[in-house]
């Protein structure tokens, strides 16, 4: 039988002349955000900070150190280390020492380096390798030490001492290949995101016009997060630091996709049910704001958790990303309706949008597209034809047996846990590729003690001094101890078990330590790279072994740094996540006005969020040969994949809610299953692409989170919101939606609604099973 929908009465017409200026309006304040957020563009990199002594805890004892050693240094100057290594493992010849002088003397002219607090060529003991420290001031912007740094290396290209291998490693060697490894974020990063999408946007819509509305849409929802971040960051009011600028980028251009292809879908459908656009925009807008604003506020307030943690990288990534998600929400519910509405059907060329007949025109507050009754032919259709059809009637033959070998799967792919290495990586492994510092650290390692230019910096009374030092000496893997002495050449002087010592030929008088309100400054040169496991346990051994000369020691310089931010790291850990965790299940809660739901779709991304880490352990290891992962990959991989994965349960679910309405819970199932599959999948797809394009800058962590977040987000995608949810909430039935009404009972509307549920027991699981759907 067909039946059309009765005209319904129009109400209140908005003037021609308002329908004109508000759109109008909207896009003219986006485009003036746009202008003003592409300048911010290229200033950006003048507010990164990327040192990591920066993100620290307060607490930290790390950070007490940093901000006592200022008071005994008078600058902020960076070293670096040359070292000259022979090719053959032969000692270095009197003219290629000579060499190596006549290099020094070059490098003290290159501008950036402070040639008074420049060392002196030190020859290692094995006689095949020497150095010196050069003392880098920290610049300005881009132009910072890192410029200092690559003339210096392309010196030492030009003036190469024969038979040698030289490098520029140290603090600031590291500092400058950190910054190359950034460059290309401005550039490829968003060429590469911006190119996957638009590729998926056109595979999708088939259409010239559409994936550019978007493509503008979610581009103007960045350069205005852009222009907002530099100038908070210019008031001093947050941090950026090179990580939490690429994981903008990414977040903004593919929350912002989803969102606007969550609209497109609605508006869509609302253009064959209204002729007029403006109705089709209104009709629209209510159909779609509600899951769009869900899961947008889903994924701020799993950002804003963030602000609880101790680790500054952490925390400041939560107001910035925030900043990012509300911006593209904002593009999704104004300026892409705004630029939809002036497009309107001609947006969806060369596809053609059916128009309605006249009785349905109706006015935008009638009842909505998912309570209007189809016909028969339309519901046969609906139900039988495409890819939807067919998962629908998989998952409603055998709805257990589905989400039980999903749920099996997924626990699978979580064993792959047992092999995650997240304890922390060196600095000198931060990136992927090239690295002179890398290879310099190499060659130190080789000649010299492995943490030198980089030691221990102990303070502590100037009385303690020699028990200090004593204790610090009989420490394991500490080569020297050296103090702090305005009055030595050098800058410090020698400490042995004999005292402080003198620098300079026999008879030169021992230097007096430098005092700073009864402290002095120590420096312990460890056995190890400053950035090994090995030279953290040193330190840590220190800390244990100072603690008997009083709590007033303590122990800081490049090792206890990573040491600390390791710990506050897996401390981060342990509060964030349960903290996300219930916020996101109190806004499924009130959204769907339900208990059992949210709790599925909780386990479901928790579970599902195993398992995509348990897949990346085994591919870290394996495949990509990677030494390992940061503390805080495992916790911003799981943000983003819960708060993300939710998102598409929220855009499912909030669906099947409004369809179990009209037509019953387990019809509204399929329903909602078949009508939000497509811009679901393709949702997921823009998503994993943009986090994927994350791995073309050399950076280990940014390449893990591609990783973690792209492929948990197809496992989100294809399975947990395809097969698993369906299927757990089909088989149990509308007591998903308990306590609220819709689970004590079945709402009708019209002839062709569905009949109410009965009781599940064996009969109707038996009929379930065989009955065909639709």
């Amino acid at each position: 039988m067909n039946e059309t929908a009765a005209p319904a009465k129009r109400t209140g017409r908005v003037p021609t002349w308002l329908r004109v200026l508000i759109p109008t309006v909207l896009i003219l304040i986006w485009f003036a955000l746009f202008g003003a957020g592409g300048a911010a563009f290229g200033t950006i990199s003048e507010v990164q900070q990327n040192d990591q002594a920066s993100f620290l805890p307060a607490s930290a004892e790390a950070t007490e150190v940093n901000e006592l050693q200022d008071a005994f240094r008078d600058s902020e100057n960076v070293p670096a280390i040359v070292i000259v290594a022979t090719d053959d493992g032969g000692e270095l010849s009197d003219a290629q020492l000579a060499d190596v002088e006549e290099l020094r003397d070059d490098v003290l002219d290159v501008e950036g380096v402070v040639a008074d607090e420049t060392s002196p060529v030190i020859p290692s003991e094995d006689g095949e390798a020497a150095q010196f420290v050069a003392s880098i001031a920290p610049g300005e912007g881009e132009e910072g030490s890192g410029a200092t740094v690559e003339a210096m290396r392309a010196l030492l290209e030009e003036s190469a001492v024969d038979g040698t291998t030289a490098a520029v490693t140290g603090p600031a060697g590291f500092t400058a290949d950190l910054a190359e490894a950034f460059s290309g974020i401005d550039g490829l990063l968003l060429l590469v995101a911006l190119g996957a999408v638009l590729v998926i946007l056109v595979v999708v819509y088939r259409s010239p016009l559409l994936p550019i509305i978007v493509l503008f849409t979610s581009l103007t929802a960045l350069t205005a997060s852009v222009f907002t971040v530099v100038q908070l960051a210019r008031a001093d009011l947050l941090l950026l630091s090179g990580q939490t600028q690429g994981i903008l980028f990414i977040l903004v251009i593919g929350a912002a996709t989803d969102y606007a292809l969550l609209y497109i879908a609605r508006y869509r459908e609302a253009l064959a049910q209204y002729e007029r656009k403006w109705d089709a925009t209104w009709a629209a807008l209510r159909g779609s704001w509600e899951p769009i604003a869900a899961s947008a506020g889903t994924v701020i307030v799993a950002l804003l958790i963030l602000l609880a943690s101790e680790l500054n990288s952490n925390k400041i990534l939560g107001p910035v990303a925030a900043i990012g998600i509300v911006f593209a929400l904002l593009a999704a519910l104004t300026l892409l309706p705004a630029l939809l509405l002036w497009a309107g059907r001609v947006a969806f060329w060369p596809r053609r949008i059916r128009r309605p007949d006249a009785a349905a025109d109706v006015a935008p507050d009638a009842e909505p597209a998912p309570g209007r009754h189809a016909t028969a032919t339309e519901e046969r259709s609906t139900s039988e034809r495409g890819l939807w059809g067919a998962i629908g009637r998989l998952v409603a033959r055998r709805p257990r047996t589905v989400w039980i070998l999903s749920t099996l799967i997924l626990a699978v792919m979580a064993l792959g846990l047992v092999r995650l290495d997240a304890d922390g990586v060196p600095s000198s492994e931060f990136i992927l590729g090239e690295s002179q510092a890398r290879d310099g650290q190499e060659l130190v390692s080789e000649h010299f003690p492995g943490g030198s230019g980089t030691p221990a910096v102990i303070i502590g009374p100037e009385d303690e001094l020699q028990e200090i030092a004593d204790i610090a000496l009989g420490t394991a893997g500490v080569a020297s101890v050296a103090v702090l002495s305005e009055d030595s050449p050098a800058g410090s002087a020698p400490v042995t078990e004999e005292g402080v010592q003198a620098f300079g030929p026999p008879g030169t008088p021992a230097p007096e330590p430098t005092v700073v309100d009864g402290t002095v400054l120590l420096q312990a040169t460890l056995d190890d790279p400053a950035d090994s496991a090995e030279a953290e346990a040193t330190v840590v051994e220190l800390r244990e072994s100072l603690d008997a000369v009083g709590e007033e020691v303590l122990v800081g310089g490049p090792t206890a740094v990573a040491l600390d931010t390791n710990q506050a790291a897996v401390d981060d850990q342990r509060l964030i996540i349960p903290l996300v965790l219930l916020a996101i299940l109190v806004i499924l809660m009130l959204l769907l006005r339900a208990v059992v739901a949210p709790l599925i779709l909780i386990a479901s991304v928790v579970l599902s969020f195993a398992a995509a880490l348990g897949v990346s352990a085994l591919v870290f290891e394996y495949v990509f040969g990677f030494p390992g992962a940061d503390p805080s990959v495992p916790l911003f991989g799981f943000v983003f994949l819960v708060a993300l994965g939710v998102d598409y349960n929220i855009f499912l679910m909030t669906r099947v809610r409004e369809e179990s309405i009209a037509h019953g819970t387990r019809e509204g199932i399929l329903r909602g299953l078949r009508l939000t599959g497509g811009v679901i999948t393709s949702a997921g797809l823009v998503l994993a692409a943009t986090f994927a394009a994350l791995g073309v800058l050399p950076i280990l962590f940014l390449a893990q989170i591609s990783f973690i977040v792209a492929f948990g987000v197809l496992l989100d995608t294809f399975l947990v919101r395809t097969l698993l949810v369906p299927a757990a909430a089909y088989d149990i039935g509308r007591a998903i939606w308990w306590p609220s009404r819709l689970s004590r009972e079945e709402r009708h509307h019209g002839a062709h609604a569905a009949p109410a549920e009965p009781e599940a027991g064996p009969e109707t699981e038996r009929e379930r099973e065989v009955a065909p759907v639709g």
